[in-house]
């Protein structure tokens, strides 16, 4: 019974201080644009949500010490049948849509469709969790404070926008709607793409595509560029000739495993073959990774499988959006 009263006491406690924390957020939040009528509608509504807490804290580390798995069961899982079935069926039904988006933004339609495949199986799993209130939680608890309260405030900037309060709802760490953006990545990037007024990426397919290409556009997507191609990599492959001497500063253990950049001449010339895909431009420039080691397949990746980890740094989920956006377009 002790346990039961200390248990209900921080409860209390958390609650408690959760409150006192929201007139913090308040007063950040309406320094920064967000209306009363916004503030006095939304916040007297907050509760402490202990769940989202829990579910940030058990996060993995990143021990860079760590091995890394193989590549070829997470894409047998992400690249799988039906989700290209699925993929293809989208694609074929949003088809002069995606089209004119594609004219617009030269971001291929393929490549839109695998992101919304990959983030929510087409719109079939989107999160329940209420944003406001995950997001405040989260911002209260302080491991992350500046991230989580910078997205709540950017949450009741939406309401303002007019996206109706009962459509936030999303991922327990706040991503919302069929492509999974952060409240600031909808204040961003989301387009009306069907001429409503509107930016709807829960309901709307027209909308969710066309904020899907217009965050490609936004982090840097050349047109005309494939993202990678599949080579073999002949057994007398000289790998010293081509290692990556650069640190980066941001997702450092994702680009590591990537060669040196040199151009597809260079490649071509260093014995490398496509499989499944021809040359592009001799002078397009691409890195090398071979994501379960010497012998077992390999991707010459361009500037654009980069802007694929800016929308999630992992070389798993980039590797498969691409190969997702290939099989959907055969």
């Amino acid at each position: 019974m002790a346990g039961a009263a200390l248990g209900t006491t921080a409860t209390a406690q958390d609650e408690s201080g959760f409150q006192a924390y929201l007139q913090t957020l308040a007063a950040q939040a309406e320094s920064r644009g967000v209306s009363r009528a916004t503030l006095d509608a939304v916040l007297p509504t907050l509760t402490y949500n202990p769940r989202v807490v829990e579910l940030d804290r058990a996060q993995p580390g990143a021990d860079p010490n760590a091995p890394i798995p193989d590549f070829a069961p997470y894409r047998a899982r992400h690249v799988d049948q039906s989700r290209i079935d699925r993929g293809r069926q989208a694609y074929l039904a949003q088809r002069p849509r995606l089209a004119a988006i594609e004219r617009e933004t030269g971001v291929p339609e393929s490549i839109m469709v695998a992101i919304w495949g990959h983030e929510t199986n087409y719109g079939a799993i989107t999160g329940n969790f209420d944003l406001p209130r995950a997001l405040a939680s989260l911002a209260y608890e302080g491991r992350r404070r500046e991230l989580f309260s910078n997205e709540f405030i950017a949450t009741l900037k939406m309401i303002d926008r007019g996206v109706p309060r009962e459509q936030l709802k999303g991922s327990w760490a706040g991503a919302t709607g069929n492509p999974q953006f952060l409240p600031s990545v909808y204040m961003r990037v989301a387009r009306d793409g069907d001429g409503d007024g509107r930016a709807d990426i829960w309901t709307n397919e027209a909308d969710t595509l066309a904020s899907i290409a217009n965050y490609f556009v936004d982090a840097g997507w050349r047109p005309g560029q494939p993202w990678g191609l599949a080579v073999a990599v002949p057994s007398s492959f000289d790998r010293s000739r081509a290692l990556n001497r650069v640190r980066s500063p941001r997702c450092g253990r994702v680009f590591d495993r990537h060669s040196g950049w040199k151009s597809m001449a260079e490649w071509r010339s260093m014995g490398l073959v496509p499989l499944d895909k021809p040359w592009p431009g001799d002078q397009v420039q691409a890195t090398l990774l071979e994501p379960d080691g010497p012998g077992k397949g390999g991707f010459l990746l361009t500037g654009n499988y980069r802007v694929i980890l800016d929308y999630n740094c992992s070389n798993f989920y980039a590797l498969s959006v691409g190969l997702l956006a290939d099989a959907v377009d055969h």
